[in-house]
C-alpha cells in the first residue's frame, strides 16, 4: 500500500508542478476523493432548475377539531393549471374516501463504526470529520470507548451482556433484545470491536462539552442496538371533492392522466422500544391526525400553491462524502478523516460560505374564497458548510482525468484496496503487482511530462482587451487564479489581477475581468496619506498608511467614496486601540 502510494504521489506530483503551477501534490485516494467533489460540483453547475406548482391544504373534521395537513401527490407545470385547481376547490365541499391504518416496525440502527461516527457526529452535532477523531482519540486514550478505527459492528459478549443489564435496569425487561451484527462491506478489516462504550453502565462522562456530546452519541448509537424494535401505526387518509360534484370532472378534464386528489400521513407510537434512547428517531415531521373514517365530510382551511423548483444533486458536506467513499471501497476507515483533510489543506477543495442568492417564487392562497397572489422570495444555492472545489482542483482534476484516467477511475480505486487484501493473505506477490502497474503507470508520466501544449492547463481566453486590443485570458497562477491583458509572446510584458472571492476562472465574463484591472483605486487622500481600494483573494479592502480594512459587503471596490473609506479607517483604528488592556513600563515588548 505504502510503496504504490509512493509511486503515485511523487511521480505524479512533479508533472503537476510543470504543467499547473509548484506546489501541488496528488495521490492515489486523494486526487480520487477530490474527484467527486469535482464531478458534483460540474453536475450542479449544468443543471437547469425547472418551475412546477406544489398543492396543500389544510382540513379539519369540525366540532373544533385541530387542522391538518395535506397535499396534491402530483406537481402542475404552470401557474395557470395551479389556479385552475384552486378555482374548482373554491366553495366545494370534501369528504374521507378512504383511510388506511398499518403497524410500522423501526429497527435500531447498528452500533458505530469509524464512517458511521463520522457521518452522524457531521450530522447532528455539526463536527468536521477531523474534530470527530480528535475527540474520539481523547475519549479512547481516557478509556471512556472502545478503539475508535474500526470498520467491525460485533460487539463482545461481554458488552452484549453488560449493555442487556443497563437496558433491564433502566427501562424495563420488555425494552431488552441482545443483537448480534455482522460487517457487510467487502474488506472490511475486523481487528476491533464496533465502537462503544467501554462500561455500558456509564451513561454520561466527565470532560469537554464536545467530548460529553460525542460520547453521549456513542452510548445511545450502543445501547439503542440493543433494545427492542419500535412499534408504530401510520394512518394514510385520502380526501376527495364530493362525487359527482362538477369540478371534479373539471379537475379531471384538466388533467386526464392524474388524480388530483389531496393525501396525509400520520404516524402515531404504540410501543416506543430503541426509540426511547434515540430521541431523533421519533417521528417529528409526521403529524398526528384525528380520528377519521371513510365517508366523513371535511371542512377546508387555506389551500395554497407554491411555486418550487426542481434541484440538483446537493454538494457533499463531510460525513455525506465519507459515506460515498465507504460505497465505493476508495480508501479506509482509518483515512478518510486524513484524506478529506488533505483536500481541504491542499486547497483543492473548501468550506463553502455563502448564503446562495435570492430567488422569486410565486404562491397562490385560496381563502375566504378568494385567490391571492403574492410573489415570495428566498436563498437559493447556499453553499454554507459543504465542500466546494476551488478553480486550482477543478484545474488540477480535468488534467488529471484527461491524462491519468487509470488513476482517478473509481474502479480502479476500489480493485486496488481488493488486491491489498489477497496480497495480505498471500494469495498475489506485491512486488509482481507494483511492477506490472508501474510498467505502464511510468510511460505515460515520460509522455505528459514532455508534451507541449499551445495553452497553459485550465487556461481559459475570455476576448480581446477593447483599450489594448490584447487577449483576456484566466488561468492558474503562483499564487492562484489570475485575470491575464496580453501573452508572454508580446513586447509588453502582459499585465496579471487576482481573482477576488467567489469569482471562478469557470464562470467569470470578460467584463468582469476587465473590471479587476481598474483596481488599485486612488479613492483620496486622508490626513496627508493615501487612500487606495483594492481587491484581494480574501474579498476587496481599503489599504491607509499600511493598514488593510475590509470593505463590507454592501459597498464595492470600485465605488466606494472618501467618507465611506475614512469611516471603515477610524472603526479599525478604534477597534486596534480597544484591543490593548496592559502595557509594562520595563518590559516594552510584553503587553497584554
Amino acid at each position: 500500500r505504502r510503496v504504490l502510494d509512493r509511486i503515485v504521489g511523487f511521480e505524479l506530483s512533479p508533472v503537476l508542478w510543470r504543467k499547473i503551477k509548484p506546489a501541488l501534490s496528488a495521490g492515489r485516494v486523494q486526487s480520487v476523493t477530490a474527484r467527486l467533489v469535482c464531478e458534483r460540483e460540474k453536475e450542479i453547475r449544468a443543471f437547469k432548475p425547472e418551475p412546477y406548482f406544489k398543492i396543500n391544504a389544510m382540513f379539519s373534521a369540525g366540532n373544533g377539531a385541530s387542522q391538518f395537513r395535506s397535499e396534491v401527490k402530483n406537481r402542475f407545470e404552470t401557474e395557470e393549471e395551479a389556479r385552475q385547481v384552486l378555482e374548482h376547490c373554491n366553495g366545494t365541499r370534501f369528504r374521507v374516501t378512504d383511510v388506511t391504518v398499518k403497524p410500522v416496525k423501526r429497527s435500531p440502527l447498528p452500533p458505530f463504526t469509524t464512517s458511521t461516527l463520522q457521518q452522524e457526529a457531521g450530522r447532528k452535532l455539526g463536527f468536521s470529520v477531523n474534530t470527530t477523531m480528535m475527540i474520539a482519540q481523547r475519549l479512547y486514550e481516557e478509556g471512556k470507548i472502545t478503539y475508535m478505527r474500526t470498520d467491525s459492528l460485533n460487539l463482545s459478549p461481554l458488552a452484549v451482556n453488560a449493555i442487556a443489564g443497563v437496558v433491564t435496569d433502566t427501562f424495563g425487561k420488555e425494552y431488552s433484545c441482545p443483537r448480534r451484527y455482522h460487517t457487510k462491506s467487502k474488506g472490511a478489516q475486523e481487528a476491533h470491536e464496533a465502537i462503544r462504550p467501554t462500561y455500558p453502565d456509564r451513561r454520561t462522562v466527565d470532560g469537554t462539552a464536545q467530548e460529553q456530546k460525542l460520547y453521549e452519541l456513542i452510548w445511545n448509537r450502543t445501547v439503542a442496538s440493543q433494545m427492542e424494535d419500535a412499534q408504530l401505526e401510520k394512518t394514510n387518509v385520502e380526501i376527495e371533492t364530493f362525487p359527482g360534484d362538477s369540478s371534479v370532472e373539471k379537475i379531471l378534464n384538466l388533467h386526464p392522466s392524474t388524480e388530483t386528489r389531496f393525501e396525509a400521513s400520520g404516524e402515531t407510537v404504540v410501543f416506543d422500544g430503541f426509540l426511547r434512547v434515540m430521541k431523533s428517531g421519533l417521528p417529528g415531521d409526521d403529524q398526528r391526525l384525528p380520528l377519521l373514517e371513510k365517508g366523513d365530510e371535511l371542512t377546508a382551511g387555506k389551500i395554497s400553491a407554491t411555486e418550487r423548483f426542481t434541484q440538483s444533486s446537493p454538494r457533499y458536506t463531510e460525513d455525506s462524502l465519507v459515506k460515498k467513499m465507504e460505497e465505493l471501497g476508495i480508501g479506509r476507515p482509518s483515512t478518510y478523516a486524513s484524506t478529506i483533510s488533505t483536500i481541504q489543506t491542499r486547497d483543492y477543495v473548501r468550506r463553502g460560505d455563502s448564503e446562495g442568492t435570492p430567488r422569486d417564487y410565486i404562491q397562490l392562497v385560496l381563502d375566504n374564497g378568494k385567490i391571492e397572489r403574492s410573489v415570495k422570495t428566498e436563498n437559493t444555492g447556499s453553499d454554507k458548510g459543504k465542500l466546494v472545489p476551488t478553480d486550482t482542483g477543478m484545474v488540477v482534476n480535468d488534467f488529471l482525468t484527461e491524462y491519468f484516467p487509470e488513476i482517478l477511475d473509481y474502479n480502479f480505486t476500489a480493485k486496488v484496496e481488493e488486491k491489498f487484501d489477497d496480497i495480505e493473505e498471500g494469495k498475489l506477490g506485491w512486488k509482481k503487482e507494483i511492477n506490472d502497474f508501474y510498467k505502464d503507470f511510468h510511460p505515460v508520466i515520460t509522455e505528459v511530462s514532455e508534451m507541449r501544449t499551445e495553452h497553459k492547463a485550465g487556461e481559459r481566453i475570455l476576448g480581446t482587451d477593447p483599450a489594448t486590443g490584447k487577449t483576456v485570458s484566466v488561468k492558474i497562477g503562483r499564487f492562484g487564479p489570475v485575470a491575464q491583458i496580453g501573452e508572454a509572446s508580446d513586447e509588453e510584458k502582459p499585465r496579471f489581477a487576482q481573482l477576488v472571492k467567489n469569482q471562478s476562472v469557470a464562470t467569470i465574463t470578460l467584463e468582469e475581468a476587465l473590471k479587476l484591472f481598474r483596481l488599485p483605486r486612488l479613492v483620496g487622500e486622508y490626513e496627508g496619506k493615501p487612500v487606495k481600494a483594492s481587491a484581494g483573494r480574501f474579498g476587496p479592502y481599503i489599504s491607509y498608511d499600511g493598514k488593510f480594512v475590509s470593505i463590507p459587503k454592501d459597498m464595492a471596490p470600485l465605488t466606494i467614496t472618501l467618507d465611506e473609506a475614512v469611516t471603515l479607517i477610524r472603526q479599525k483604528e478604534e477597534a486596534e486601540a480597544k484591543k490593548l488592556i496592559k502595557e509594562f513600563d520595563n518590559l516594552p515588548d510584553v503587553k497584554v
